[in-house]
């Protein structure tokens, strides 16, 4: 069996060779038999103790999420209002909370559909969230109808865009043209209004402009959120969620 104490001495004479020659290659650095007699080395070893490879994937695991949680700090901060404070965007609560969740989702998402009890809940339970709501359409062109007739909505009557929200959301199967638009008549508006609406500049600004963050974020599905300094992907329930808020509440992280 190959011990610790000789990996280190044949390891440590190939460095010195490599730093004798920075002009050369690795190859070139070590003599065949040299780099043979390292090689060998190398392998026996990790043969013998195959949890150092394991040791060495966590910690390599552990650098990248590290690296990747602080590029999301710093997309996050560097954001700021146009994630959490725009007014293009759609907000539910008290619009003055201390707290401010942001949820990306599209309305074609059984797990978007699945967290909405718990969001109503906390909302209702807590007068100090800020709920932002970021339309982000991705799975089907019903979907881009249904972002589409949420926003305008919200550009012309506001007061009833959670009402839509919530209906559309608890429609099972996929949504279509005609379903969404025999909500919005339901709801007393008009439905030509909100067509034109539909296709306004704020509209397609605020789509784009969700795009360009779910992007700088990493935010490959929906839903995912984004409390205090957080950005949690996938669905959560309302113990997270409370417990999210909580943190957020206390400054942490």
């Amino acid at each position: 069996m190959i011990r610790n104490h000789f990996v280190a001495p044949l390891l440590a004479t190939a460095l010195i060779a490599l730093a004798a020659a920075p002009a050369a290659t690795a190859d070139d650095a070590l003599t065949g038999p040299q780099k043979k007699a390292v090689e060998q080395v190398v392998r026996d070893y990790l043969l013998d103790h195959p949890e150092v490879i394991v040791e060495a994937l966590k910690a390599m695991e552990t650098k990248h999420e590290a690296a990747q949680a602080a590029r999301r700090q710093e997309a996050l901060a560097a954001l700021g209002d146009t994630l959490t404070a725009n007014p293009d965007s759609p907000m539910l609560g008290n619009p003055d909370g201390d707290v401010t969740v942001v949820e990306f989702f599209d309305y074609n998402c059984g797990y978007c559909k699945r967290v909405v009890p718990d969001i109503l809940a906390l909302l209702d339970d807590d007068g100090g969230v800020r709920y932002v709501l970021k339309e982000l359409p991705i799975l089907s062109e019903s979907s881009v109808i249904a972002s589409r007739a949420a926003l305008a909505v919200w550009s012309l009557a506001p007061d009833r865009y959670q009402d839509l929200h919530t209906r559309m959301m608890g429609l099972r199967g996929q949504l279509d043209e005609q379903r969404i638009m025999a909500l919005v008549a339901d709801l007393g508006l008009d439905v030509d209004r909100v067509k034109a609406a539909m296709e306004s500049p704020e509209v397609n600004r605020e789509l784009s402009r969700n795009r360009q963050m779910s992007k700088i974020l990493g935010i490959r599905g929906t839903p995912a959120f984004v409390v205090g300094d957080r950005l949690i992907p996938g669905a959560v329930n309302r113990q997270q969620l409370e417990a999210l808020v909580a943190r957020a509440r206390e400054g942490g992280s």
